[in-house]
C-alpha cells in the first residue's frame, strides 16, 4: 500500500488517554462521541472541553477527529442539531457521522460547513442509496457490515465521483442487521439504537421447555451454555488491498469502548501492515495479543460461519501489565501498572511501528526503592529493568494464566 494517496486507518476511542494512544500507535483519524446523541454508554462520550482538548492535540498529529452523532433522533432533540453541529466545528471537529436521515438534512440545513459521514447504522446497500445520501450532503459513506467485496467494487463503480466509501476491518460484529437491535431494550429496557446497548446478545443461554419449568437444555453440546446470539470479530487484516482495489478509503477500527492496550496494538497491527513494516504472520500475532472473540473474515466474502460458538468466552491469552512512564534510560523505565506481573516473567513491549519484542523482567522496585518480588496493585508507579529501546508510552504485556473468560 505505497500509493500516492493511501487509505485512511480510523481509530475509536473512549477518553483522552485513549485518543493519545491512538495517535502514538499511528492513527491518521479519530472518531468519538461527543455529549449529544452518540450512540455508545455514557462513560465513552467526551464534553465539548474535552473534544476541544482532543481536536487541539488530534490536529498537532496531522490527524482528523470525527464525532458520532449516530443515535435515531426523537423529535425534541432535532431543534438541537443545528447549535450543536455549530459548536463541534467550532472547537476543531473535521466531521461528524451521523445515521438518521432527519439529523443529516437538519445539520445539512444549520450548518451547510460541516462534514457529514453517513453512519453504518444508516445500513447503505447499494450505489442508488449512495447517490442520495451524497445528494443531501454527506461526504462519505460508512457501508453497511453485510456488504460482500464484490458489491464494493459496484458501488464505488457507480456511485458519485465526489462520495468516499469508508468500513470496518475490525473488531466486534453485531448479530443484528447493521446494528438495528432490540434484543438489549427487551431484556434490559436499554436501546442499542438509542445509545445503551448492554450487549444481550453475548450472554450465554439455554433452552426451557414450556411445561418443564425450571429445566435447562444447552441448546448445543456444551456444558456452560451458548453463545448463538453473539457474533465472532472481525479481522481483515490479510485483504486490505483487496478492500483498497475495490474503492474503500478509509479502514475503520470497531470500539470506543476499548482499553487502550487493545487500540494501541490494534492500530499498530494496522498501520504496520499497511506501511510495509511487518509480516502478516507478525500482524496477526499482534492482534490475538488483545481481548476479542474468534476472528472471521466478516461479510466480505460472502455469507460468514459468523456464530461464535466455538468458544466460551473472550480470548484472553495475554494481561495489559502496564505502559512506560518515560523513555527508558540506563536500563531501567517507570511502569504504571495495571495488572500483576512478577520477576522472572517474560515481559512484551509494543512500541510503534515494531511488533512485540521481549525481554526477561529481573527487578522491580517499589515508589519507595525497595524491591519487591511482584507487583499486584493497578495504577501504581515502579520501577522495572528493560532494554534501551523502550520510549514513554509503550505497552508493556505478559501471557495471561488462563486463555478464555
Amino acid at each position: 500500500m505505497n500509493r500516492a494517496k493511501r487509505p485512511e486507518l480510523l481509530a475509536p476511542a473512549g477518553d483522552l488517554e485513549g485518543i493519545k494512544t491512538a495517535l502514538k500507535y499511528g492513527a491518521d483519524a479519530i472518531y468519538c462521541g461527543g455529549p449529544f446523541m452518540q450512540l455508545r454508554a455514557e462513560k465513552v462520550g467526551f464534553d465539548e472541553a474535552s473534544l476541544a482538548e482532543a481536536a487541539e492535540l488530534i490536529h498537532a498529529k496531522g490527524s482528523k477527529l470525527y464525532v458520532t452523532v449516530n443515535s435515531f433522533a426523537v423529535n425534541s432533540e432535532i431543534p438541537l442539531l443545528g447549535d450543536y453541529a455549530k459548536r463541534l466545528l467550532d472547537l476543531g471537529t473535521d466531521a461528524v457521522i451521523v445515521s438518521d436521515i432527519g439529523a443529516i438534512a437538519e445539520i445539512k440545513d444549520k450548518c451547510p460547513q460541516m462534514e457529514i459521514h453517513l453512519s453504518t447504522q444508516a445500513n447503505c446497500m447499494n450505489y442508488r442509496a449512495a447517490a442520495v445520501y451524497y445528494d443531501m450532503g454527506t461526504s462519505r459513506i460508512v457501508l453497511a457490515r453485510e456488504l460482500t467485496l464484490e458489491q464494493i467494487r459496484e458501488i464505488n463503480a457507480m456511485k458519485p465521483a465526489g462520495l468516499e466509501l469508508e468500513c470496518f476491518v475490525h473488531g466486534s460484529m453485531c448479530m443484528a442487521y447493521s446494528g438495528r437491535c432490540i434484543l438489549s431494550a427487551y431484556t434490559t429496557g436499554r436501546s442499542a439504537n438509542r445509545g445503551g446497548c448492554a450487549q444481550s446478545c453475548r450472554w450465554n443461554y439455554y433452552l426451557m421447555e414450556e411445561k418443564r419449568p425450571g429445566e435447562y437444555f444447552p441448546i448445543e453440546e456444551d456444558a456452560k451454555g451458548t453463545t448463538i446470539l453473539s457474533s465472532k470479530d472481525l479481522c481483515a487484516i490479510s485483504f486490505l488491498d483487496q478492500l483498497e482495489d475495490a474503492g474503500v478509503v478509509s479502514f475503520k477500527i470497531e470500539g470506543r469502548m476499548r482499553t487502550p492496550y487493545s487500540i494501541g496494538t490494534t492500530v499498530n497491527a494496522y498501520r504496520m501492515m499497511m506501511d510495509g513494516r511487518c509480516t502478516l504472520e507478525e500482524a496477526r500475532q499482534e492482534l490475538e495479543t488483545s481481548s476479542h472473540r474468534p476472528f472471521s473474515t466478516g461479510f466480505y466474502f460472502g455469507d460468514p460461519n459468523q456464530v461464535a460458538t466455538d468458544s466460551d468466552g473472550y480470548i484472553r491469552d495475554w494481561l495489559f501489565i502496564g505502559s512506560a512512564q518515560e523513555d527508558a534510560k540506563d536500563g531501567r523505565v517507570t511502569l504504571l501498572t495495571r495488572n500483576a506481573f512478577s520477576v522472572g516473567d517474560e515481559i512484551t513491549a509494543v512500541t510503534p511501528g515494531y511488533p512485540g519484542r521481549s525481554f526477561t523482567l529481573t527487578e522491580i522496585t517499589d515508589e519507595e526503592g525497595n524491591r519487591i518480588d511482584r507487583s499486584s496493585h493497578p495504577m501504581k508507579l515502579v520501577k522495572i529493568n528493560c532494554p534501551d529501546w523502550l520510549q514513554e508510552g509503550d505497552l508493556l504485556r505478559r501471557r495471561s494464566d488462563r486463555q478464555t473468560v
